[in-house]
């Protein structure tokens, strides 16, 4: 079995992997509403919703993330790498 492809395999399913800059911000909160993402906090304490949020990151202001497409819905999605805790998934839910 090629193993060098399967490490390819999860970025199949970004539709946009973006370049950071280098004062890109991280994701450290989630926005929650009825248990579903409505927004991110950023480290810098800024709150966005999804959509500035995708766009942020698709200029580069948001490092660790990719944009995929759910239901039509871009959303973000935290890239691979070898550590859980910074997923997406993983992170608190904050209040606004």
């Amino acid at each position: 079995m090629n193993t060098e492809n399967l490490s390819q395999l999860p970025l199949n399913t970004f539709k946009d992997i973006p370049n950071p800059a280098p004062d890109a911000r991280e994701i450290v909160s989630l926005i929650k509403e009825q248990g579903r993402i409505q927004g991110y906090k950023l480290s810098d304490g800024q709150v966005l919703g999804k959509n500035e949020a995708v766009a942020l990151a698709r200029a580069g202001g948001i490092q660790g993330v990719g944009i995929a497409t759910r239901n039509g819905n871009e959303h973000l999605k935290s890239l691979p790498d070898s550590t859980e805790n910074n997923n997406l998934g993983n992170l608190p839910a904050a209040s606004e």
